[in-house]
């Protein structure tokens, strides 16, 4: 239930890298540490991995700057940085490439530290961890996944939850109209189509409202659920995306939530294909 005071303790592991590339740029850290605690929680590890490259912060000051404030923020809201030095090297064309993979660290960290941990939540889509996953489920772990595009299918099925990031209310930086926040009528949310009636070409955008607990009760009905719909006619539908196309809750849209008079609901409108998983 909502409010209810959780003794978990949760561990979090980000792949900044992996997240950046992937549809993550500018996702906000502070709201991703709330989605882990969304039960109370207590947040034991916050971990971070960032590529740094020390060749280049020597020679480009706005580099260093801009990173070493990236760096600050991140301390601010208790995560501790592990920076994977980019090494270059050069191929046989004499093209340079560099690297800077964090997989090997992230997943020893996470093996090592889950002795302390109740559940484990990696910011990757990196099909690399699917073994990871299972090792941590069977030392008792619950564990949840949290991307955006780019995603193995195989690791989003053996983890416990994958929550697609865009879902997550304010993680993904979304410019609202002046006062509006995030569920307002007026604000612009994101969602996936859970239903779709081809007869009378109506259907209904799932979206979470708040961060709480409580991600099981899909069921909007309920109070304690987290969740809330609105629906759309296949006029609203965005070029491209056709009615029989749904309903697909691989596909994700971002829509703007308007006022419904005659029902009283929300109407899903100006929708817009953000990504498909």
């Amino acid at each position: 239930m909502n409010g209810t005071i959780s003794s978990s303790k949760v561990g979090v592991y980000i792949d900044a890298e992996n997240m950046r590339l992937n549809g993550g740029f500018g996702m906000q850290y502070d709201v991703l540490r709330e989605f882990a605690c969304r039960d109370g929680a207590e947040a034991v590890r916050l971990n971070v991995y960032v590529a740094y490259d020390e060749e280049r912060a020597t020679k480009d000051p706005k580099y260093k700057y801009k990173i070493n404030e990236f760096f600050f923020v991140l301390r601010e809201y208790g995560y501790k940085i592990n920076r994977k030095i980019v090494k270059w090297f050069t191929d046989d064309t004499g093209s340079r490439y560099c690297k800077a993979n964090a997989d090997l660290d992230m997943a020893v960290d996470a093996l090592l530290q889950s002795e302390y941990l109740d559940r484990v939540i990696f910011a990757t889509g990196d099909g690399d961890f699917v073994k990871v996953v299972r090792a941590l489920q069977n030392r008792g772990c619950r564990v949840e996944i949290v991307a955006f595009q780019n995603v193995s299918k195989e690791l989003r099925y053996e983890a416990d939850m994958f929550m697609p990031g865009y879902l997550i209310p304010n993680l993904f930086p979304i410019k609202q109209s002046r006062g509006k926040n995030w569920g307002d009528i007026g604000s612009i949310v994101v969602g996936r189509c859970y239903h779709y009636d081809q007869q009378r070409g109506r259907g209904y955008m799932r979206y979470i409202t708040r961060i709480s607990g409580g991600l099981w009760i899909t069921d909007a009905r309920n109070p304690n659920s987290p969740y809330r719909t609105a629906y759309f006619t296949k006029t609203d539908l965005p070029e491209g995306t056709t009615p029989y196309d749904l309903p697909d809750r691989n596909l994700i849209f971002q829509f703007k939530l308007a006022e419904q008079k005659e029902a009283g609901s929300a109407h899903a409108m100006e929708l817009k294909l953000l990504a498909e998983l």
